[in-house]
């Protein structure tokens, strides 16, 4: 009777553990307030945005941001709405699900968000083909929308993309190179992570996320010049959701970001096939940083190998973070909207 009392016990306390904690979702009762403008998707969820630069009405290219990891809709874009006018550019960003102000989704994937980003240009009429920023881990939502929404993208753009070590395509001999040089946190994180995500959360609890933050704290050599420089200058910006962007839980946010992007996939990205075979008008870019310290530069340099149809732009200067610095997100915004060959002179 003893012997199973304690494994009641045991039992009780490893789904403790294990349960992730309850989410607070924006605007349910006990939940944060809403204070940006949402729209409803198609199963109920709601999605936080932001419009920036000429009006929707307005302008000639409407394109939607996905934003990095620990971060949100208020992540830094350093064009002025002046110059976004003058061009006629309207950016959309939004806050990826259990992000800020957009409800969870407890089956977030790939797929999943190429249809909320779907639904969000549908809600805000950006018309039958928009465009399309991926930055860093939230790229994962782009690769989705190559995949299952094509039709829909007049162009896109993966900026630093966040590489999953277990995409079959993947070379053995490349994969275990630049696994082997994350730190062993790290290693063992994604390792779980891949493997046996539903208790991940267990070693997450215990462990600090990745933010920018950590890294500079652990390796701040992940971080070239470049990147020092612009995080020094984001220090001085507004950042009107910075206490709110985990307000849901980490759970739903950082820690399922992780789990999306170093999970199961339901493709291999690097099998895709041409999006715009018979359109020249459309383009597919890849922008990568020479001294990025956070992704292992030569899996990103394998994606363009591997896929010919990408326009690949090594910045030699950049880190991580370059798409902060305003010369050059100027030249990803004019190669992807006027076809302009970036100048690194």
């Amino acid at each position: 009777m003893i012997a199973v009392l304690v494994a009641v016990l045991v039992c009780v306390l490893i789904y403790k553990i294990v349960k992730p904690p309850a989410t607070k979702i924006c605007g349910s009762l006990n939940g944060p307030p809403v204070s940006s403008p949402r729209i409803r998707l198609r199963d109920g969820r709601y999605l936080a945005y932001k419009v920036q630069g000429a009006a929707i009405e307005d302008s000639r290219f409407k394109v939607i941001v996905t934003h990095g990891f620990y971060t949100s809709k208020d992540t830094y874009i350093p064009m002025s709405d002046d110059w976004l006018e003058e061009l006629s550019i309207c950016v959309v960003t939004f806050d990826r699900p259990g992000y800020a102000e957009s409800d969870p989704n407890p089956n977030r994937s790939p797929k999943a968000d190429a249809f909320d980003i779907q639904d969000l240009a549908d809600r805000l009429e950006l018309g039958p083909k928009f465009y399309v920023i991926g930055l860093s881990i939230g790229c994962y939502s782009v690769w989705g929308c190559l995949k299952y929404i094509p039709h829909r993208l007049a162009g896109v753009v993966l900026g630093v993309p966040v590489v999953n070590y277990w995409w079959p395509s993947l070379p053995y001999e490349l994969r275990i190179k630049a696994y082997s040089k994350l730190a062993s946190l790290d290693q063992w994180r994604l390792r779980i992570v891949h493997h046996v995500p539903k208790v991940a959360w267990i070693l997450q609890r215990w462990f600090p996320f990745p933010t920018v933050g950590y890294i500079q704290r652990t390796n701040p050599k992940a971080f070239n010049r470049s990147d020092q420089m612009i995080l020094q200058a984001l220090l001085g910006l507004p950042s009107p959701d910075k206490d709110k962007i985990e307000q849901q839980g980490a759970y739903e946010s950082l820690h399922r970001d992780i789990v999306v992007s170093y999970g199961q996939w339901e493709f291999d990205p690097l099998d895709l096939a041409n999006p715009f075979p018979d359109d020249n008008s459309r383009s597919v870019h890849l922008w990568i940083g020479r001294e990025d310290g956070i992704v292992a530069v030569e899996l990103q340099r394998h994606i363009a190998e591997r896929l010919p149809w990408i326009h690949c732009h090594e910045v030699p200067y950049g880190g991580h973070l370059f798409i902060h610095d305003p010369k050059t997100c100027e030249m990803i915004f004019n190669s992807l909207f006027f076809g302009q060959l970036p100048s690194f002179k």
